[in-house]
C-alpha cells in the first residue's frame, strides 16, 4: 500500500492558503488596534503551521521565507517590536510573496530565485531594524537588569523539560513527520532523545504507513513552555503528549531511589513533581474535506433522482387513488424524501459570505493608503450563504465595486472635514436572503454620484441620453463601456473600464445590479443573485408544441392583451402599452422557431433585466415549479437565446430562456 502524496499535498496547499487567509485577517485586526494576544497567538500558528508542513514536503523556499516570517511574529509577540503601520505593510507584502511561492509550488514549478531572495533580503532588513532597536532597549536596561536578582529565567519558563511524545498511528497520514519535531527541538536548546519501542510490532506486522514508536526527550534550556508547545502545534491532534518542567539533581534522585523501592509503590512518584498537561488528542473531526467534483456529481445524480421521481409523479396521476392507495402513499413519501435530500445536498456547496467578505478588508486597507484616505469598512450578514460557484464569480466583480468606492464614492479628510463629515470614510458591505434570492450591497458615505458629469460622459461616448431621464436611469450609465467621470487616471480606477464587465458578470449569474445615490450623503451598489446556479425557479410556458422555462426572478406579471394595445412600429417592430408604458414584443415563435402562434389564445409575459422592460408572447402558461439545470453548452453548444435545458416529468427537455440575451437584443421602448 503506498502513501497518496498527492492527495497529502493537495491538504497541504488548501490548508496553507487557509492559513494565509488567517494570516492576513489577523494581521488587519492588529492594524486597527486589535491588541489581544490570542490574535498574535493566532497569527504565529498560522505561519508555524505553514512552515512545518512546508518543511515536511521538502518545499525549502516556502518553509525558509516562514521561518523568517515566524521570528518577526515571535518578536511582536514578546514584546520586542512595535505593531506599527509600516510594519504591518511589510508583513502583508510578505503574505503576498509567501502566496505566490505557495501557488508556485502548487503548480510544480520552480520559484524564480532573485524574487526568493528578495523575500529573504526584506525579512532580513526588518529583523535587523528590530534588532537594532532591542539592542538600545536591552542597553538602556542593562543596569537595572544587572542589579536585580541573578539571572532570572523568562516568565514562564524552566530550566528544561522533560517531554513525553507519543504518535497516533495514523500521523503519517497527516503529512506530518515526528522527526520533523524533533529537529525543531534541537534548534532551540540541549536536547537527549530516547526511543521508546513497546508499541512497535513484530517484523512481520509492521505496516510502513503507521508510526509506531514514541520518544522520550529532554530538553535543556530557558524556554518557556508556551515556546515548546508551538512546536508541537502543527500535530497536537495527531498525538499524546506530556510536557513537564525538568526536574533538579535531587529530585531526580528521590526519583531514582523510590523507583528502586518495590514494596512501597506509593513513593515511586516524587510528591513535589507536577503532574504531566496532556494536550488534547483528537476524539474524531468534525468535518471532513471532500472534493468539489465529488459534490457536483452528488448534485448531478440528486437532479437525476428529481427528474424520475416528477416522472412518476406525472404517470401516477393516472392511477385510481383508491385501487392503489398504498403506491400514492409511497410516491408521495418518495416526493418528500427527494425534495429534502435535494435541499441538504444542495447546502453542501452553500458558503458563508464571510469567505468573501474576509478579503475585502486588505483591498480597502490596500486602496485607501494609496489614496491618502481614511476608509472604515463594516461588514453585516456574513454568515448568509451562497452557493459556492456563485462566491467564485461574484468575487472579482465586488472587488471592483468596493475600490471604486474607495476611489470615486469617499472624499479626501480634507473635504469630507470641509463638508461636516467625519474625516474617516465609511464603506459598508452587507449581504441578506430575500426569498429565493442573495442580495449583496456595497454603500458608502461619500459624496455620492454626480448625475451630470454621468450624463455629459455618455454623450461624449456616443450615448443618446433624454435630458429627462430619470435619476435611477441615469446612475445606471456607469455601466455603460467606457464611462468614466474620474477627473484623472490612476491605477486603481479612471480609464472607464471595469464596470461594464461588472454588470456582464453579474448578467451572466442570472443577476441583476442597480445603483441609488443621494448627493453628498453616499452611494448603494446592490445585486441581487440566484442562490444557486444548478436549481431554477421558473414558469413554464407552452409555445406550439414546445416546453420553454422563463426563470421566475424575470417575469412581472403575465396578462392577455387587447388587440388596441398592441401596435406596429418601423414596419416590423411590435410594442403593446401597459400601464402608460410602450414596450417592445417579442414573440417567442419567431425566436425559437416553433410552430405558428395562435393569435386567438395568445398570452404575454412581462419581463424586466437590468432596468430594461420587454413583452413576449406565449401561447400558454402551465404553471410554476422548480427544474435542474443542465448545461447545454458542456452538452451540445451553446445556443443564443438558451440559457440552458431542463428534463421534465414526462422525459421532454424543456429548454431555458435567456432573458438578458431577449432584453439585448429587443429595440428599446418607444
Amino acid at each position: 500500500m503506498s502513501i497518496d502524496f498527492e492527495r497529502l499535498h493537495a491538504i497541504f496547499f488548501e490548508e496553507s492558503f487557509e492559513g494565509l487567509d488567517a494570516l492576513e485577517a489577523g494581521l488587519l485586526n492588529l492594524d486597527a488596534g486589535d491588541r489581544d494576544p490570542e490574535t498574535l497567538n493566532a497569527i504565529f500558528r498560522a505561519a508555524h503551521s505553514i512552515k512545518g508542513g512546508a518543511g515536511t514536503f521538502g518545499f525549502e523556499d516556502v518553509a525558509n521565507v516562514t521561518h523568517a516570517l515566524e521570528t518577526l511574529l515571535d518578536q511582536l509577540r514578546e514584546g520586542e517590536r512595535e505593531v506599527s503601520a509600516e510594519l504591518i505593510t511589510a508583513l502583508l507584502e510578505s503574505v503576498d510573496g509567501l502566496r505566490e511561492l505557495l501557488t508556485i509550488a502548487k503548480n510544480g514549478e520552480d520559484a524564480d530565485p532573485a524574487f526568493v531572495n528578495g523575500l529573504r533580503e526584506a525579512f532580513e532588513k526588518l529583523l535587523g531594524d528590530g534588532a537594532a532597536a532591542v539592542a538600545t532597549s536591552q542597553e538602556a536596561t542593562e543596569t537595572t537588569s544587572a542589579e536585580a536578582a541573578g539571572n532570572a529565567a523568562p516568565e514562564g519558563a524552566a530550566q528544561g523539560w522533560d517531554i513525553h511524545f507519543q504518535p497516533h498511528e495514523h500521523m503519517f497520514m497527516t503529512g506530518n513527520d515526528p522527526l520533523r519535531i524533533l529537529l525543531e527541538l534541537q534548534r532551540v536548546g540541549d536536547t537527549v532523545i530516547q526511543a521508546l519501542s513497546e508499541r512497535l510490532p513484530s517484523l512481520g506486522e509492521i505496516d510502513p504507513e503507521k508510526a509506531y514508536l514514541g520518544w522520550k526527550i529532554r530538553l535543556q534550556g530557558e524556554i518557556c513552555e508556551e515556546a515548546v508547545r508551538e512546536i508541537f502545534a502543527w500535530v497536537e491532534d495527531d498525538c499524546d503528549l506530556s510536557i513537564t518542567p525538568l526536574q533538579d539533581a535531587e529530585t531526580e534522585a528521590a526519583d531514582e531511589e523510590a523507583n528502586q523501592d518495590k514494596a512501597a509503590p506509593a513513593q515511586q512518584k516524587a510528591s513535589n513533581k507536577p503532574t504531566p498537561v496532556k494536550t488534547k488528542s483528537g476524539s474524531g473531526e468534525s468535518s471532513i474535506r471532500v472534493s468539489v467534483d465529488k459534490v457536483d456529481s452528488l448534485i448531478n445524480l440528486v437532479g437525476e433522482l428529481v427528474i424520475t421521481q416528477a416522472m412518476l409523479k406525472q404517470m401516477s396521476s393516472e392511477l385510481d387513488p383508491s385501487h392503489h392507495e398504498q403506491m400514492v402513499a409511497g410516491l408521495e413519501n418518495l416526493e418528500r424524501n427527494t425534495r429534502e435530500l435535494q435541499e441538504a445536498v444542495m447546502s453542501v456547496r452553500m458558503l458563508p459570505m464571510q469567505f468573501v467578505f474576509s478579503r475585502f478588508p486588505r483591498v480597502v486597507r490596500d486602496a485607501a493608503g494609496k489614496l491618502s484616505k481614511q476608509v472604515n469598512l463594516q461588514t453585516e450578514g456574513e454568515g448568509t450563504e451562497l452557493d459556492k460557484g456563485v462566491i467564485e464569480k461574484i468575487t472579482d466583480p465586488l472587488t471592483h465595486i468596493v475600490r471604486n468606492a474607495v476611489d470615486h464614492g469617499i472624499e479626501s479628510p480634507e473635504a469630507r472635514k470641509a463638508a461636516g463629515k467625519n474625516e474617516c470614510g465609511q464603506i459598508k458591505l452587507k449581504a441578506a436572503h430575500q426569498g429565493g434570492h442573495i442580495v449583496i450591497e456595497v454603500s458608502d458615505d461619500g459624496g455620492g454620484l454626480n448625475r451630470e458629469k454621468i450624463i455629459a460622459s455618455a454623450r461624449k461616448n456616443g450615448i443618446e441620453v433624454d435630458d429627462n431621464i430619470s435619476d435611477e436611469d441615469a446612475y445606471q450609465l456607469i455601466f455603460a463601456p467606457g464611462l468614466s467621470t474620474a477627473a484623472e487616471v490612476t491605477d486603481l480606477s479612471g480609464r472607464g473600464v471595469g464596470m461594464d464587465v461588472v454588470r456582464k458578470n453579474i448578467l451572466g449569474l442570472g443577476g441583476q445590479v442597480h445603483v441609488t445615490s443621494t448627493p453628498g450623503q453616499g452611494s448603494t451598489v446592490s445585486i441581487r443573485l440566484p442562490l444557486t446556479l444548478a436549481i431554477l425557479d421558473g414558469m413554464s410556458v407552452k409555445v406550439g408544441n414546445d416546453i420553454f422555462i422563463v426563470p421566475l426572478n424575470y417575469i412581472i406579471e403575465s396578462l392577455q392583451p387587447e388587440e388596441a394595445n398592441i401596435k406596429t412600429i418601423t414596419g416590423t417592430q411590435r410594442v403593446i402599452h401597459v400601464r402608460g408604458e410602450y414596450l417592445p414584443l417579442v414573440s417567442l415563435h419567431s425566436v425559437y422557431s416553433t410552430a405558428a402562434a395562435n393569435d386567438d389564445n395568445r398570452l404575454v409575459v412581462l419581463l424586466e433585466n437590468d432596468g430594461r422592460k420587454l413583452a413576449v408572447e406565449v401561447d400558454e402558461l402551465l404553471g410554476q415549479q422548480q427544474v435542474v439545470i443542465k448545461n447545454l453548452e458542456n452538452n451540445y453548444r451553446r445556443v443564443h437565446g438558451v440559457a440552458g435545458a431542463t428534463i421534465l416529468g414526462d422525459g421532454r427537455v424543456a429548454l431555458i430562456v435567456d432573458v438578458p440575451a431577449l432584453t439585448e437584443v429587443a429595440p428599446k421602448a418607444a
